[in-house]
């Protein structure tokens, strides 16, 4: 019989309502019993000592790319994985952009043994709107669902066609899953590299206006009004984007959003030392989207935080910034960035936290965790929250195009634990 006690932390668990100093007992990968000095009723086959520690349940990075198959250079769904543990994450959520596409059954099949046979983070697999993204025929959306995909997005690139995204929302509404959009209009982007505003200017660097992502979420919040479906819209960047999201959501529109770590402490003007690692889509935007993101953070506006994981490795990144690709790796930063500008910089509570990063993704894709009551997957993330660290050089990720290197952070996992099993230690984990 497998059982490990997780004995003194603060329990956190929003999902239940529940803040305190309990003891969590996970048996045969399943919670059975959270309350407390269970530690002192009987003996167990693994003590996990938390005093000290915050125990969330098991966080969850709705957005990952992870390359496999196709750009193993860059990650595969292993050393991802192994990634996510290191940060925190028990399960991650894998877009679609691979070569070739996850556009049918067999390949979000794929990207689900290859997750069970890296033994670490649960993957599931987010499959294509579009027959290989190419955003001209819809995939095949009830064979993905057969083979596990949990929500459907065609990655980075937006959805041009209003009337595709239209029939996608209404098929996703049928198969009960969620249309995950990256709002962006092409249009208004052009070739741009990096936020178009002032800095832009002084750079001399092609810009992507504010405008670019507001006028697709305009566009994206219509039809998730009109068509009654879950849209989720990913990645926002700017303070005008989540006004339209909060009026919508005040209309009753089923919509639900995500941001990320770096459009939470980086700003354009970082873009100045011309390092590709600010390189981001969307751009980093300024000070004021920032701000606007944090207070939507805050008052609930956005419903999680996603890493935006996205591996590029050396040959890729590390070459002039407008001929760059965009994106940066995540997935062992996340936890300790929020915690940082979030917790500590904002007073943010420990219930916002683990709702951002657990509850939030699990309620957003239906997937089981997202809490600590019985009968939920033995998956937990304990978490020193003052602990200080230094991030990078180096990473588990195959790829190092982190923006944070070189950064002191407080806030890291201690213990990741995936299915009652340790899968991650800081430190030497208990004997057993």
């Amino acid at each position: 019989m497998s059982e490990l006690l997780i004995a003194g932390g603060r329990v956190v668990d929003p999902a239940r309502g529940v803040d305190g100093r309990l003891d969590v007992l996970v048996r045969e990968g399943e919670v059975v019993a959270v309350a407390p000095d269970l530690a002192r009723g009987g003996s167990y086959e693994r003590v996990l000592d938390a005093s000290g520690l915050v125990v969330l349940p098991g966080l969850i990075d709705m957005n990952v790319q992870l390359r496999e198959p196709g750009r193993s250079a860059d990650e595969t769904i292993a050393s991802g994985a192994a990634a996510a543990v290191r940060g925190g994450f028990t399960a991650v959520a894998v877009m679609p952009n691979t070569e070739p596409a996850v556009d049918d059954e067999a390949g979000a099949e794929f990207q689900v043994l290859q997750g069970k046979r890296a033994g670490k983070a649960w993957i599931y697999p987010i499959g294509a709107v579009s027959r290989g993204l190419e955003g001209k025929a819809l995939a095949e959306l009830a064979g993905l669902k057969r083979g596990g995909a949990v929500a459907f997005s065609d990655g980075d690139r937006p959805l041009r066609s209003a009337e595709m995204l239209r029939c996608a929302l209404l098929y996703a509404k049928m198969l009960d899953r969620v249309v995950v959009q990256h709002p962006e209009d092409y249009d208004l982007a052009k070739q741009g590299v990096m936020h178009s505003g002032r800095v832009s200017t002084i750079l001399g660097l092609a810009g992507k206006s504010a405008a670019s992502e507001q006028v697709m979420v305009s566009r994206d919040l219509t039809l998730a009004e009109l068509t009654g479906a879950h849209l989720h819209l990913g990645r926002i960047s700017t303070a005008g984007s989540l006004e339209l999201i909060r009026v919508a959501k005040h209309k009753g529109v089923r919509v639900t959003c995500d941001v990320t770590p770096h459009h939470l402490s980086l700003t354009d003007e970082a873009v100045e030392s011309f390092n590709p690692c600010y390189k981001v889509d969307p751009p980093l935007r300024t000070q004021r989207d920032v701000e606007a993101l944090i207070e939507g953070v805050l008052d609930g506006t956005v419903d999680a935080i996603a890493s935006d994981h996205a591996p590029h490795s050396p040959e890729k990144k590390d070459v002039e910034f407008q001929f760059a690709p965009s994106g940066v790796i995540g997935l062992e930063t996340t936890l300790g960035v929020v915690i940082e500008h979030l917790v500590h910089g904002r007073g943010m509570p420990l219930t916002r936290l683990a709702e951002l990063l657990s509850a939030g993704p699990a309620r957003i894709l239906g997937l089981p965790g997202g809490s600590l009551a019985p009968g939920a997957p033995g998956n937990v993330t304990v978490v020193d929250v003052d602990g200080a660290w230094t991030v990078g050089p180096e990473f588990v990720s195959r790829s190092q195009n982190s923006p944070f290197v070189g950064w002191t952070l407080r806030g890291q996992a201690r213990y990741t634990v995936v299915d009652g099993q340790i899968a991650y230690a800081a430190e030497p984990a208990p004997a057993g």
